[in-house]
């Protein structure tokens, strides 16, 4: 069955993405794409995230997608779910997007070569050649707990509306809220949780309820 992400969280629409020329990491085969800052250095901007656009045909079994195997075997290397030691930094991770590639996006990107060098040391067999390494505003860690905090705050209604669900952005720009369709079209209950989100960009969004079966 198709992976698309790692850790990957949030449906609806993103911010505005940027995006620059890559280039090889020295000595790493890592292709990096960073955004140059006023001052010619790298700075934190959303990364792409999974795009659908960028992704083609992927082998099937049974007519079901799959991720090719050497794609795979890279985002399970480097997954963070079994190394906390790089959660500080690990925004998230887009598998196939291009096919054969993975994208991983942190908030520091000499920490994210590090986490693709101690990935390489565990998995001797892995291709880094075919992992992109870009910069997201922020990291799962962060997001997840602004998350928990404004969760706690609003509860499952907030300025008169339900709030449906929380989570981060794909690119890791910010935060999703979902709920009516009124609401998303509420500027004062945007205004309301920006408020709450301590300066952590907030998307609002129509969704809909949870139905438990």
């Amino acid at each position: 069955m198709r992976r698309t992400s790692v850790l990957l969280a949030g449906t609806a629409a993103t911010a505005a993405v940027l995006l620059a020329a890559g280039c090889a990491a020295p000595g790493t085969g890592l292709n990096v794409r960073a955004l140059p800052s006023s001052t010619g250095s790298a700075s934190a901007r959303p990364c792409v995230g999974f795009d659908p656009a960028r992704s083609g045909p992927l082998p099937t079994a049974s007519g079901t997608p799959m991720n090719t195997p050497q794609a795979e075997a890279l985002a399970q290397a480097l997954d963070p779910k079994g190394d906390r030691a790089f959660a500080d930094v690990y925004g998230t991770m887009a598998v196939d997007s291009p096919p054969g590639r993975v994208l991983l996006c942190v908030t520091d990107l000499a920490r994210g070569r590090e986490m693709a060098a101690a990935a390489k040391k565990e998995h001797p067999g892995i291709d880094l050649g075919r992992l992109d390494l870009e910069l997201c505003r922020y990291s799962q860690r962060t997001l997840d707990a602004v998350i928990g905090r404004m969760s706690k705050a609003t509860g499952t209604e907030f300025a008169g509306f339900p709030l449906y669900s929380w989570s981060p952005n794909s690119d890791m720009s910010g935060i999703v809220v979902t709920t009516t369709r009124q609401g998303a079209n509420s500027k004062a209950l945007l205004q309301q949780l920006t408020a709450l989100s301590g300066g952590t960009a907030v998307t609002v969004a129509a969704g809909a309820a949870t139905v438990m079966s």
